[in-house]
């Protein structure tokens, strides 16, 4: 390289990743006004590095990446997700309320899954290296979660903050940075997040005019039950307020 380069990078092909799943699906096609679909997932995703985002500069010898093999950053265990529509005037039998409800229908869908996975981390310096991101070491005997009503979704990563004599940091739950600096042997995307489900309706009536056109009125209602959907907690263990607490809904933590 010339003078003006900064920096050079070697990139080696050298991460793996698996992906297992059951997948079992229900149809009903459409029968006396209703039809259904369904399905289900039930899956697991193991890697070393889920996005790019990964130690850069650091040498295999000081932290392997084979310790970092675990759950993908997006793995989810169990999915589901199901749509049933209802033609209303198939239902009825009596020629009143068939005429009431002529051409309306009920669509309902439904989506529920597993938590995703949160990986336990603090920036470190290494001499010779730089700034890395490591894992800590797990204290055994100390819950990994906490119920709190007053954090959101009802439930925290233990942030519990405890000085250590001779440590330059502190231990956090049951958490404590590797001293001297190491990877700690906390695995990788071991925690997990909040699960998510929503419920969305809507109801629709269709008027033909003729074969050609027709016109549809339309209301939807997403999130039916205003169900709350957290965001993964925060797993920065140098985030001394929000550390294993959820900071933003769902949508936008994606």
């Amino acid at each position: 390289p010339g003078p003006p380069t900064a920096q050079v990078f070697v990139t080696r092909n050298t991460a793996t990743s698996d992906y297992h799943a059951f997948q079992a699906q229900f149809q009903r096609r459409l029968a006396r006004g209703l039809q259904a679909l369904a399905s289900y997932t039930w899956a697991h995703s193991i890697d070393i590095a889920s996005n790019d985002s990964v130690n850069l500069n650091t040498p295999a010898a000081r932290i392997d990446p084979r310790t970092d093999r675990g759950s993908s950053d997006f793995d989810v265990r169990h999915a589901f997700s199901s749509a049933v529509t209802y033609d209303i005037a198939p239902l009825l039998k009596d020629p009143i309320g068939k005429s009431i409800f002529r051409n309306w229908s009920v669509d309902a869908l439904f989506t529920a899954r597993s938590a995703t996975p949160v990986n336990i981390t603090r920036s470190v310096t290494l001499p010779g290296i730089g700034t890395v991101i490591v894992r800590p070491d797990l204290i055994e005997g100390i819950p990994l979660y906490i119920d709190d009503p007053s954090a959101p979704g009802g439930r925290r990563f233990n942030n519990a903050r405890v000085t250590i004599p001779g440590n330059p940091n502190p231990q956090i739950g049951p958490f404590r940075t590797p001293f001297p600096l190491r990877q700690g042997n906390f695995g990788r995307n071991v925690l997990r997040g909040f699960p998510v489900y929503q419920l969305d309706l809507g109801v629709r009536r269709q008027f033909n005019f003729s074969d050609q056109v027709n016109l549809q009125f339309k209301t939807e209602f997403f999130n039916i039950f205003n169900h709350p959907n957290f965001g993964d907690p925060v797993g920065t263990l140098a985030s001394t307020t929000t550390f294993g607490l959820s900071t933003a809904m769902l949508g936008r933590s994606l």
